[in-house]
């Protein structure tokens, strides 16, 4: 089973963390409000937040300049991965992967089946990699984001979690890049 070996050290990833919305204000959002106060009481580094409006193309954008950013590890997005013919949030996340994390979106449904109940299979969360950067869309409401971190992410950016974590690989996540 998973366990944090102490021998380790902790290693800090820098996050960002987009809020797509047409309404939220800085003020009102409390999704990524949780997201970020997560991201620093775990003792990551809050790389940048913004709020952007469900638009395919400057989500889209917004993910492929942070994930070019060196000083950005993970994407973090909240929002937009609903069913309505303005949930685009997934759209963009795709368009911009390079390589699908598919288990992600499963293991979220797991964690919020047990929250929700039948309700999770209207979610459609998603994970990827991009320029060696981690992107994550997570849906808008603050109990997923609570549920995504706690449940999956809090682990997963824990460089001692074991038997292994997305920390460990990240230095190889672009490999493909630097070959001949």
């Amino acid at each position: 089973m998973s366990r944090i070996d102490e021998t380790k050290e902790f290693i800090p990833v820098r996050i960002a963390v987009l809020t797509v919305s047409d309404t939220r204000t800085p003020d009102e959002d409390r999704s990524g409000d949780v997201l970020a106060g997560r991201i620093e009481e775990a003792g990551h580094v809050l790389a940048d937040r913004r709020i952007i409006r469900d638009e395919r193309l400057a989500i889209a954008e917004q993910l492929r300049a942070w994930s070019e950013e060196a000083g950005i590890d993970a994407i973090i997005s909240t929002g937009g991965t609903g069913l309505t013919g303005r949930d685009v949030t997934v759209e963009a996340h795709r368009d911009v992967y390079e390589k699908e994390i598919d288990a992600f979106g499963t293991v979220f449904t797991m964690v919020s089946m047990n929250k929700i109940g039948t309700s999770a299979v209207q979610s459609r969360a998603t994970a990827g990699v991009a320029s060696g950067t981690y992107l994550f869309a997570l849906p808008g409401s603050p109990g997923a984001c609570k549920d995504a971190w706690d449940e999956i992410l809090k682990w997963q950016f824990d460089y001692r979690h074991r038997p292994c974590n997305f920390v460990e690989i990240m230095p190889r996540l672009d490999e493909h890049k630097r070959r001949k």
